[in-house]
C-alpha cells in the first residue's frame, strides 16, 4: 500500500493585511509620488508644498494632488500653518513599508521553533555554581577556534555569574560530563528592553558534531518563550557556519552584516546579526500600519 505524504501547508497573508499592502503599493505605482515621498522622508521636519514643487520641478497643483494620495494611505501627514500646508513623513511608514515588503516576499513567514531531531544521549539541566569550572574550560576551547567570540581570555566566574540571567543558563551533559553550555544576558538595563536578551552557546571540543548544540538551543529558546522573553539576539562571525545554521534552525533570522565592526587579534572582523522573535500569533501588520 502506498502512503501519500500530505502536501506542506502554503503560508498565506491575512486578507486585511493583503488589502492594506496592495493599497500602499498601488499608491507608489506613480513615480512622482515615489519622488515626493523620498523628498519628504529625507528632509528633517516639515516641508511646504511650494518647496516640494520647486525641488522636484513640477507644479504646485500636481504636488497637492499626489500629496492627497500619499496622505490617504497614511504615508504623510499634513497640517495647516496659516495659509500654507506643511507636510511631514508619518514615522510609522518608515518601518511599516519595509515590513510590508518583507511580509509579501515571505521573509516574515513562520520560522521553526527549534530543532526537533534531538540526540537521545544528551541531557540539559540548569547550570549550577559547581559547573563554572567546566563552563570556563569549554569557553576557552571556543576562544581557541578564533571564530567563536571577540573575547581573547575567559572571563572570571564572578563576571560570568553577574552577566547572565539566573534562570536562563544551562549545561549539556553526556554520561554525566558537562560538554556544553548556553546562557542569556540582558541586552540592556533599561526596563523597556526587559524581554530582550543576547544568547551565548558553546560546545566542548570533544563533543562537537553530536547534537549538543541542538539540545542546548532547544532548551534555551523554549525556556525563553515560556519565561516571557520576546526577543533573542546574537552576533556571529560569518566564518562560523555551524553556529549560523544552528541558530537558523531555532528560528533566528539574519538582520544584516556589520562590516569591520571590531578588531580581533589584529584583524578587522565582520559579524552577522541574528534575531529570534517569540511567535505570539500577531499578524504581520499589527501595530505597523502607517494609517494606524
Amino acid at each position: 500500500m502506498t502512503v501519500s505524504t500530505p502536501a506542506p501547508e502554503i503560508p498565506t497573508l491575512r486578507p486585511d493585511d493583503a488589502e492594506t499592502y496592495a493599497a500602499w503599493f498601488a499608491c507608489l505605482a506613480e513615480p512622482t509620488r515615489v519622488r515626493l515621498l523620498h523628498a519628504i522622508a529625507s528632509r528633517p521636519g516639515t516641508s511646504g508644498v511650494g518647496e516640494l514643487a520647486a525641488a522636484l520641478g513640477i507644479g504646485q497643483p500636481t504636488v497637492s494632488h499626489h500629496l492627497r494620495k500619499l496622505a490617504e494611505v497614511g504615508f504623510v501627514t499634513t497640517a495647516k500653518e496659516g495659509t500654507s500646508t506643511r507636510v511631514a513623513i508619518n514615522p510609522a511608514c518608515c518601518t511599516g513599508l519595509p515590513h510590508a515588503a518583507d511580509a509579501v516576499m515571505g521573509l516574515l513567514a513562520s520560522r521553526p521553533c527549534c530543532p526537533t531531531d534531538l540526540p537521545a544521549d544528551v541531557s540539559v539541566r540548569a547550570m549550577e555554581p559547581a559547573d563554572f569550572g567546566a563552563v570556563r574550560r569549554i569557553y576557552a576551547e571556543g576562544i581557541a577556534t578564533g571564530d567563536a567570540t571577540f573575547e581573547t581570555r575567559v572571563p572570571g566566574t564572578e563576571a560570568l555569574d553577574a552577566k547572565w540571567l539566573k534562570e536562563h543558563r544551562w549545561v549539556a551533559q553526556i554520561d554525566g560530563e558537562v560538554v556544553g553550555w548556553a546562557a542569556l544576558a540582558p541586552a540592556s538595563t533599561r526596563e523597556v528592553y526587559a524581554g530582550v536578551a543576547e544568547n551565548s552557546l558553546y560546545v566542548g571540543e570533544g563533543a562537537r558534531g553530536r547534537g549538543v548544540g541542538k539540545a542546548l538551543i532547544h532548551k534555551q529558546v523554549t525556556a525563553a518563550d515560556a519565561g516571557g522573553l520576546w526577543t533573542l539576539q546574537t552576533s556571529i562571525f560569518p566564518e562560523n557556519k555551524p553556529s549560523l545554521a544552528l541558530h537558523r534552525s531555532a528560528g533566528f533570522r539574519t538582520l544584516g552584516v556589520r562590516e569591520r565592526i571590531a578588531r580581533h587579534r589584529g584583524v578587522w572582523r565582520d559579524t552577522v546579526m541574528l534575531e529570534r522573535r517569540r511567535d505570539d500569533g500577531c499578524g504581520p501588520a499589527d501595530g505597523c500600519h502607517p494609517a494606524g
